[in-house]
């Protein structure tokens, strides 16, 4: 199933295929270069590559390695077992073993200890590089056993890796026989960039048809709003919380935007208690320490206290 998604298709296998600055290509190359991966965190937003780098420097040096999500897979239980189970055994090669720990900031802090224990116990045969969003959230005992990159971006590498990305897609889609209007293309990576897992994942859906035209760029925030509401009717909070974290919209443009779709999904009497929820915690939002926090704790009581068609 995962080669027919570009994404994976596609992933690059080395370091020198990624899409990345070149000061972080050449921290990266280097430990491949001397066959010596330290603990890691890697810390950037989503679908900059973190993962994919990780993969590329594993697979570059033919190690064995496991990848465990945190947000999905991240109780205490799973992680003692998983990673247990996996480090306390030699690799085949002989050589030093990995666990890729994606969205590790989604651990809770009671898990994090455990995962800090992992590391030390398993030491000797086994490494752990560590991918988040958003590095605070990790705590400073993983902090201290890691070294830690950031993928932050300045305005000139944003716009090489800019180019690099757009060129990269077009190459995709032309293998792919996808006839594509090459503006809304670009138009598409301008939406989402930096974040090409979204942008390939995004280009693949509505390409299904085997042509991309003007029209993807309409069709977009619907569907994103769309998801928003159906996993809110479900009362998934997990999935909510991973799709604005993800979503292109900052806090304040979210409010505008389910105040200004109400009526396609709120029942009418609903409404006014919306727009009170959405205009209090727009407000907060100026004082917000926790962004994050303030539009869960928004979302939240939509939930429970506006009926959603």
């Amino acid at each position: 199933m995962e080669q027919f998604l570009f994404v994976e298709k596609y992933r690059p296998k080395t370091v020198e295929e990624t899409i990345l600055p070149e000061r972080l290509k050449t921290s990266f190359r280097d430990f491949v270069k001397n066959h010596n991966i330290p603990n890691l965190i890697l810390s950037g937003g989503p679908g900059v590559g973190k993962t994919t780098i990780a993969r590329a420097m594993l697979e570059e040096l033919d190690c064995d390695y496991m990848i465990i999500n945190g947000s999905l897979n991240g109780n205490i239980d799973t992680l003692r077992n998983e990673i247990k189970d996996f480090a306390s055994t030699m690799s085949l090669n002989g050589g030093r073993k990995y666990v890729i720990l994606d969205e590790a900031d989604y651990l809770t802090t009671a898990t994090q200890p455990a995962l800090r224990n992992f590391m030390e116990e398993f030491s000797a045969n086994c490494g752990f590089i560590l991918t988040c969003n958003f590095k605070h959230k990790i705590i400073e005992p993983l902090h201290s056993r890691c070294s830690t990159i950031e993928f932050v971006f300045t305005k000139q590498e944003r716009l090489e890796l800019a180019a690099q990305f757009y060129k990269r897609i077009r190459d995709i889609l032309t293998k792919e026989n996808i006839e594509f209007d090459k503006n809304a293309v670009a138009e598409v990576v301008k939406k989402y960039f930096p974040d090409f897992r979204k942008t390939l994942n995004e280009l693949q859906k509505y390409s299904v048809g085997g042509k991309i035209d003007s029209g993807i760029l309409t069709d977009f925030e619907t569907v994103q709003l769309k998801q928003l509401i159906g996993m809110m009717k479900e009362k998934n909070f997990t999935g909510i919380r991973k799709w604005s974290v993800e979503a292109e919209y900052d806090d304040t443009t979210l409010y505008r935007k389910l105040y200004d779709a109400s009526a396609n999904y709120f029942t009418s009497q609903s409404i006014p208690t919306l727009v009170l929820i959405l205009s209090k915690y727009m407000y907060q939002s100026a004082f917000a320490t926790d962004k994050e926090i303030n539009t869960m704790a928004c979302l939240a009581e939509i939930m429970i206290e506006c009926e959603m068609k």
